[in-house]
């Protein structure tokens, strides 16, 4: 039979994917010795096999039962018995790390006999009505259906009413009342009493554990961090523990690094007389981990152990939730912590250097998503003022937007025109991650490091400042008051520094990043002091660059971004589009072309050119000497170089109005383009299509490419030109194009006395070419992908059409992941690109394959095209460096250890 259920003695971190993070990591932690609530998982596969069928599995029922009469007898008191009751958490657990996305519901047990033999056994009867009153709240939302807010309505109420600032003074008489409260609201919400039968309570608790890994904001976060939607839950049931009995109790959440920084040492939140919930949700301000040590100096010291020993173990930053009751330190959760960008190199480095793992491993928990959000800009210092408010500096960065006080208008200004918002709470809470989705920073006025907001916003790579004491937040005015009297509409602009725990009014200026200045210039810091994060972030890249097989080049089209590629770490040039030398004031060229009205006149627009594409290839060789620049020949439809068709014929139409001659060159004009209209342009007459058709114009580029090489060669350089035919759907209109290259290329070579050699290729951006490769590879040298092209003639996409018009959607309904033109759709266009490699390598083994599509730069992708064995990814310059570490993390893919987080 299945095995729906595990003893923590049972379980390993070896079974996340069966036990899920949590469980897999309290087995890990009873294992090790460490204090742990004893308790039992129920796996992952019992949740996924009840959301296929609705029903329970087989044998989860009485597994559950015997499993909590082990946890019975081991404590010597039975679930919710009347005189000193066994109460249990239900928490939820997934194999990879979801903060506040799923459910939790503590003191499952209790009701309204066990509750006065709670209070007689631990002397506290405000305790146990607190305890209480937490079960009736968590138990109707989660399980009953009933909206939090009213539940929270109902204890505001209250608090004004007794005049409290929060929960901890409310008395056992006021708590109590607010039992009855909560369970009238059930009632009157639902019709339905709460239930008085702990074995009830217990199994609906793990049940709706089961139903909220579907739950909206599950479901949101999932997409937003690519975790697959059929892993499901764990559940895990767990003896409670309790940090609500007064001041020699308390809950926290600790790491053994910043999960900001990545500096060693103690960082966390702890929160006298509370329960761990209290200390995520920042409903009261925290006190610094350090001030443990005052309050406990006992359990603090254990616990910098626990810690100590945890770090070793898993070799990694833990994040570490605990209680103390009366004075007894328990351990609730480790996991391997989530951190900022900046961390994580600091910390992969540190580790590095303390032992614990080697630079393969360091390299294997760093990622080009985070080496891009390093390279983003910080705030010029020397602009910045006064700040406004001061918080703590809960995930570095910096951002500017306007201020928005919930979170369906951050989603609405976002969705209106991706209008730059920050999200000003009082604190977050797993509701808000829309709005944190939408925004570019967060700013609460309550919280530590350890808050909702802190840990979601890290883990987005978004800005947050938490904790902003001296701003009041009033949502329902939509406006932030400070200390001072100073007041922030909603739509005023802040600037938040995330880095530094302030917030400004109005646009503060940025400034490149110390790693954007290293990878671009070589510089330190401005006052020469080595940046231990650039540090770090070169021993990276140092290490990626030596194990990666595919070489990263660069897309690039003048000599400036040639020369800037090639500081990034560009081993060439995988993509030269020669339709961007043909702007500005070279259009007229262009036109004159297009409207010669015979083969002189052509030929004469075209030598105008000529010496124009000569010296934009010679600068480019020149900036990438001794590296391959692959030059693609012209590719857009012809009518681009012409003016609008509606402006043209307004402006003609108005002349005649006037009774004014039209101008003839406009007339000529609006006819070529009338000729050159197309319904679907980007399937038209372009690419080889374009070459083909008219007559003159790969001459002339080929031509161009070759006394470029000439002039490069006689300099004393070494250029490595290649030439890419693009658009190719068949062999015959490769070869056709390819015999007049050939033939220039010979031209050149006789008429200068310098060998020019080229070697010419395709770009396959047509599913036809991708699946005719072999074929293809007889006469082409290489091949280059042009992911972007194959992505929209395989799904029959026109990319500037339906990403405004329906993306969005297909994202909510799971259509897609993330969007095809942003990370490569393996299935559908990867499939190709593996089909036509290994045709195209069948025909000619020394096929050279590359993409130098935008999905060149995409980590995931980039982790595809190593798999799929190209030679090379071609990108973006500034996308160069993220390149170059997926490219190394690739390599060491297979032998990576499993993923703790």
């Amino acid at each position: 039979m299945v095995r729906y259920v595990y003893d923590f003695p049972d379980g390993g971190r070896e079974k996340a994917g069966l036990l899920g993070g949590k469980g897999a990591n309290l087995a890990e932690m009873t294992r090790l010795g460490l204090p742990v609530p004893p308790g039992f998982t129920l796996t992952t596969e019992a949740c996924r096999d009840f959301l296929a069928t609705g029903t329970e599995p087989a044998g989860l029922t009485r597994e559950l039962s015997a499993h909590l009469a082990g946890l019975e007898e081991a404590a010597g008191r039975r679930l919710g018995q009347r005189d000193d009751p066994l109460l249990v958490s239900v928490r939820s657990g997934a194999r990879f790390s979801m903060p506040g996305m799923m459910e939790t519901i503590l003191d499952v047990g209790l009701n309204d006999d066990s509750v006065d033999g709670l209070a007689k056994a631990s002397g506290s009867e405000r305790f146990a009505w607190d305890s209480y009153r937490r079960l009736v709240q968590m138990f109707g939302s989660t399980v009953m259906g009933v909206g939090a807010p009213l539940f929270e309505e109902a204890l505001d109420r209250l608090k004004v009413l007794r005049g409290v600032p929060d929960d901890v003074h409310l008395d056992a008489a006021d708590l109590a009342g607010l039992v009855e409260s909560y369970k009238e609201l059930i009632r009157s919400e639902t019709g339905e009493e709460f239930p008085q039968s702990p074995a009830d309570q217990l199994r609906r608790a793990v049940l709706a554990v089961f139903l909220s890994w579907n739950g909206e904001r599950a479901r949101l976060y999932r997409r937003r961090e690519h975790i697959p939607d059929d892993l499901g839950t764990a559940v895990n049931v767990q003896r409670m523990v309790f940090g609500n009995l007064g001041a020699d109790s308390g809950s926290g959440v600790a790491f053994t690094r910043d999960p900001a920084t990545g500096r060693p040492g103690l960082y966390g939140d702890y929160l006298p007389d509370a329960q761990g919930e209290d200390v995520v949700a920042g409903i009261r301000n925290t006190v610094p981990l350090a001030g443990l040590e005052r309050l406990d100096p006992h359990s603090y010291e254990q616990l910098r152990e626990h810690m100590r020993t945890l770090e070793r173990h898993y070799r990694d930053l833990c994040d570490i939730e605990f209680t103390i009751e009366r004075g007894k330190l328990w351990m609730l959760q480790t996991r391997v912590g989530k951190r900022t960008a900046e961390a994580a190199f600091a910390i992969a480095a540190a580790l590095t250097d303390e032992g614990l793992i080697g630079a393969d491993e360091a390299l294997s928990r760093v990622s080009g998503e985070g080496l891009a959000r390093l390279m983003f800009p910080r705030f010029d210092a020397s602009a910045t003022g006064e700040p406004l408010a001061r918080g703590l500096p809960a995930s570095p960065g910096a951002a500017v937007g306007a201020a928005v006080f919930d979170s369906a208008e951050a989603v609405r200004r976002h969705a209106a025109g991706g209008e730059p918002v920050v999200l000003v709470r009082q604190e977050t809470n797993p509701d808000d991650l829309p709005g944190m989705v939408a925004a570019r920073a967060v700013l609460t006025s309550r919280g530590g490091k350890t808050s909702h907001a802190a840990v979601v916003a890290r883990g987005m790579g978004k800005v947050c400042v938490c904790g902003a004491e001296d701003v009041v937040v009033d949502t329902a005015a939509r406006r932030l008051t400070t200390r001072d009297g100073t007041v922030v509409e909603e739509g005023a602009v802040l600037s938040v520094d995330g880095s530094a725990g302030t917030v400004y009014t109005g646009a503060v200026p940025l400034v490149d990043s110390t790693v954007m200045r290293r990878l671009e210039t070589g510089d330190t810091d401005d006052d020469g002091i080595p940046d231990a994060l650039v540090g770090a972030v070169t021993r990276a890249l140092d290490r990626a660059d030596e194990v990666r097989r595919l070489e990263v080049r660069a897309n690039a089209d003048t000599p400036e971004d040639a020369a800037r590629a090639r500081r990034f770490g560009a081993q060439g040039i995988g993509l030269c589009r020669t339709e961007h030398m043909f702007l500005g004031e070279r259009r007229r060229l262009v036109e004159r072309m297009i409207l010669a009205g015979s083969d002189t006149d052509r030929d004469r627009a075209l030598e105008d050119l000529l010496p124009l594409q000569r010296q934009d290839f010679t600068g480019i060789l020149a900036a990438m000497d001794g590296l391959p620049v692959t030059i693609r020949l012209l590719d857009p439809p012809l009518h681009e170089f012409l003016p609008d068709r509606l402006g043209l014929a307004t402006r003609l139409a108005a002349a005649e109005a006037r009774g004014e001659t039209p101008d003839g060159h406009d007339a000529d004009l609006l006819d070529a383009v009338n000729r050159m209209h197309e319904e679907n342009p980007m399937l038209g007459l372009r690419g080889v299509r374009l070459g083909l058709v008219v007559p003159g114009l790969v001459a002339m580029q080929v031509r161009a490419v070759a006394e470029a090489v000439v002039e490069r060669v006689r300099a004393g350089g070494s250029p490595r030109a290649e030439i890419m035919v693009p658009l190719v759907g068949d062999v015959t209109e490769f070869r056709l194009a390819r015999e007049e290259v050939d033939r220039v290329l010979a031209d050149v070579s006789a008429t200068f006395g310098v060998p020019v050699d080229c070697p010419v290729g395709t770009m396959i951006e047509l599913p036809r070419a991708a699946l005719t490769a072999g074929r293809i590879a007889e006469d082409a040298e290489f091949f280059s992908f042009g992911t972007n092209d194959l992505t929209q003639t395989t799904w029959g996409f026109s990319r500037d059409d339906v990403e405004a018009a329906f993306f969005s959607a297909y994202l909510d309904k799971g259509v897609f992941t993330a969007s095809p033109f942003e990370t490569i759709d393996r299935e559908g266009v990867g499939r190709l690109v593996e089909i036509a490699v290994a045709e195209g390598r069948s025909a000619r083994p020394s096929l050279e394959t590359g993409v130098c599509g935008e999905h060149g730069g995409d980590p995931e992708s980039v982790h595809f095209f190593h798999a799929a064995g190209l030679d090379y990814v071609s990108c973006s310059p500034f996308r160069i460096p993220v390149a170059r570490l997926e490219a190394g993390r690739a390599a060491l893919e297979t032998e990576a250890p499993p993923d703790l987080r």
